[in-house]
């Protein structure tokens, strides 16, 4: 077995397509598919069923993906090592960003990190879903938001300071909310997966705020637009929304609550004995870009009573990456 061979494997089914997978690692598919027939010749098993619409994995296939996966990130890991000396990151690296922050902020970075890095190749994907980067074939991955339990490696970043915002236009047909209590008698705009919004009131716990409306969407974007356009109240973040708090085109509500102090910054990567120099590279840049204070927080005062920052975590516990 050759580590190519188990390489595109591993792609093929994080992929579904045989000819995705080939055209990521640069093979035609006639040549994709003469690497895989030599993989199942090899083991002596057939490992995909294919017809021509779908691919699924056989049996002996589930089991042999666990193994191929194992060594092909060792090989990498093990190509990787031979740079580490050297200190030049260079190689494929394979990222993932959530989508509205992508465009606003990686994306205008990239030509810097790239002019940094000339022996990277980035491969840069934008999407707001919770993608498995191991299964994936990812490297890394910038996220936002309170992580769920997991192997994976992360380091926060920068702070991600949220508020609750409404167009003034908004606040003076329907009125300003006093209270936490008052924001559910007000059309509250929010995300299809958060059930509600996590406020803290001035010297009390924090809460779950069950609010609702006549917008949930799965993008930060349409959220932003609607709120700009007067439909409701909605909690923002200040990377997304600062210029228009400074412009007056969105206003606070409830300025002295706290709301989603969990949530940040990250970057995540799956967990390795040591970390690959082109991901290093990768996080370093951005912790610099953005760091405790990041340039959009430019102005705004503290945030009251807020806890330092956590360090990077694995499941809970202390891990510093690298």
């Amino acid at each position: 077995m050759q580590i190519r061979d188990l390489t595109l494997f591993v792609r093929v089914v994080a992929a579904g397509s045989l000819s995705q997978a080939g055209r990521d690692l640069g093979l035609s598919a006639a040549v994709a598919s003469k690497r895989l027939a030599a993989l199942e010749t090899d083991l002596g098993v057939r490992l995909l069923h294919r017809s021509t619409r779908h691919l699924t994995l056989t049996p002996e296939g589930e089991t042999f993906l666990a193994h191929a996966e194992r060594m092909v990130r060792e090989a990498e890991a093990g190509r990787d090592a031979v740079g580490m000396g050297t200190g030049q990151p260079r190689g494929l690296l394979r990222a993932t960003v959530p989508a509205s922050f992508g465009r606003l902020h990686v994306s205008p970075a990239i030509p810097d990190f790239m002019r940094r890095h000339p022996d990277i190749a980035l491969d840069l994907r934008l999407s707001d879903s919770m993608i498995d980067l191991v299964g994936e074939g990812l490297d890394v991955a910038l996220r936002i938001g309170v992580l769920p339990d997991s192997s994976l490696i992360a380091r926060r970043l920068a702070p991600n300071r949220r508020f609750l915002c409404a167009a003034p236009d908004y606040l003076a047909r329907h009125g300003t909310p006093q209270r936490v209590e008052d924001l559910l008698d007000h059309n509250c705009l929010k995300l299809s997966d958060h059930p509600g919004w996590m406020i803290t009131p001035p010297g009390e716990p924090a809460r779950l705020v069950r609010v609702t409306g006549s917008l949930a969407t799965n993008n930060g974007e349409v959220l932003r637009d609607a709120v700009l356009g007067g439909l409701g109240i909605a909690m923002k973040s200040n990377w997304d929304v600062g210029a228009h708090l400074r412009h007056g085109r969105l206003v606070v509500v409830l300025a002295d609550c706290q709301v989603d102090t969990e949530a940040a910054l990250w970057a995540v990567y799956p967990s390795a004995r040591y970390l690959a120099p082109k991901v290093r590279a990768f996080v370093d840049f951005f912790a610099d870009r953005f760091g405790p204070c990041p340039y959009w927080d430019a102005g705004l005062q503290p945030t009251p009573s807020a806890a330092p920052p956590p360090p990077a975590v694995r499941n809970g516990d202390d891990v510093r990456p690298g």
